[in-house]
């Protein structure tokens, strides 16, 4: 089972002490910072969790599954997440 962002939202205020209008406040600031810091190329790290980059790909040929003719996907970006040793650490333990 997964944790949905109300859920995630919930908990953040009860851990922080914080109200629920705060701490999807506090989540969407977030949201947005790492929005803005990775559309201008820069990585994101939050030591012991994970660090996000963007990072390039190169134009390749591909092929449309449903008629296997090929085709041209052109150069762009991705997003590159590694999980940092405390968030290693939490879900080798389980």
């Amino acid at each position: 089972m997964s944790v949905n962002r109300t859920q995630l939202v919930a908990q953040i205020a009860e851990k922080a002490n914080l109200t629920k209008v705060q701490a999807d406040a506090a989540l969407a600031a977030f949201q947005d910072t790492l929005i803005e810091s990775l559309s201008e190329g820069e990585p994101v790290k939050v030591t012991g969790l994970f660090s996000v980059e963007r990072v390039s790909r190169a134009a390749r040929t591909g092929r449309n599954p449903q008629t296997g003719e090929k085709i041209q996907i052109p150069a762009g970006y991705g997003v590159k997440i590694s999980a940092g040793s405390t968030l290693k650490k939490a879900v080798s333990n389980k």
